[in-house]
């Protein structure tokens, strides 16, 4: 089984992600390496993420995978899955990397098949309806490398921090 994974998010203070189905803060600096880091790979999302994208529709350039509870769920160009056992026969004829995307629920299933998290830290606080696990706090998790503060044309600061699973670790040693 590939636990290969790589979480990718957006988060505040608090490590909020979202609300409303919306994210917190669109940073068009961190929108677009994002786009430059998932193009030409996979990603996973849930039908609420995948229906906040533009148009509903899946992101180019990208196989976009939905993992859903919904069996009758359709949507032209994605992937539909309805279980973790199912999602991973899937992702394990891909060759490319695969990216977890959210949302929350998303995020807390595939968290222990990670290796490592790519997270935009943004320096506010906002009123939020749905979280990412707070990776400090997370034994598990070891924080790796910790980007400068930059400050975006949406006003807000923000930086890139990221961090390896442990457990990926040590079994690698074994």
């Amino acid at each position: 089984m590939r636990n290969d994974l790589i979480l990718i998010a957006s988060a505040d203070r608090n490590w909020g992600l979202g609300k409303d189905n919306k994210l917190l803060k669109r940073i068009p600096e961190d929108l677009k390496r994002f786009s430059e880091l998932t193009r030409g790979n996979a990603i996973i999302v849930g039908r609420k993420t995948l229906e906040s994208f533009k148009d509903k529709k899946p992101l180019p350039d990208r196989i976009n995978i939905v993992l859903t509870k919904d069996k009758n769920y359709y949507c032209e160009g994605a992937v539909i899955i309805n279980s973790i056992e199912e999602l991973f026969n899937e992702i394990e004829k891909i060759n490319e990397k695969v990216f977890v995307c959210g949302g929350a629920t998303i995020y807390k299933q595939l968290l222990p098949y990670c290796e490592s998290a790519l997270i935009t830290q943004i320096d506010e606080e906002y009123e939020a309806d749905t979280y990412l696990v707070n990776l400090e706090e997370n034994s598990n998790w070891t924080k790796t490398d910790v980007g400068d503060w930059q400050e975006s044309r949406a006003e807000v600061r923000f930086r890139y921090v990221e961090y390896i699973n442990n457990r990926q670790t040590k079994q690698d040693c074994e």
